[in-house]
Formats: C-alpha cells, structure tokens, sequence
C-alpha cells in the first residue's frame, strides 16, 4: 500500500509541499518543514535553485529512507 501511494505521488506532482511530507511520513507539519528546508540547503550547495516550502518529489524520496 505505502509503494502505492509512493508512486501516485511521484505521478501526479513535481513538487511536495509539507503538507504531503507530513502525511508521507506520519509526522507533524513542523518536522516536514524542518526535513525540508534540510534538503533544499543540500541542493543550495550542489547550486540549485530551490523553492522555499517545496522539494522536489524525485529528490525527497532518492533521500529519504522509508
């Protein structure tokens, strides 16, 4: 079930909001904000461009251990 919703995910958005990384992974909007400005400050490094509140859904989950 969990690859299920992965995948209608990664279909249907480009782009994660913490809404979505909160119910992705059962934690509070707060902490998705928190594990989302960590992944846009790695991106920042490599040099990209990064929305504030938003990752990319290819690169959240090449990231994230589930």
């Amino acid at each position: 079930m969990a690859e299920q919703k992965k995948n209608s995910f990664q279909q249907e958005k480009k782009f994660l909001t913490a809404a979505d990384v909160s119910e992705i992974l059962g934690i509070s909007t707060s902490t998705a904000y928190r594990i989302i400005r960590r992944l846009n400050d790695d991106l920042k490094k490599s040099g990209k461009i990064t929305i504030a509140g938003k990752i990319s859904t290819k690169y959240f989950y090449e990231n994230i251990y589930m």
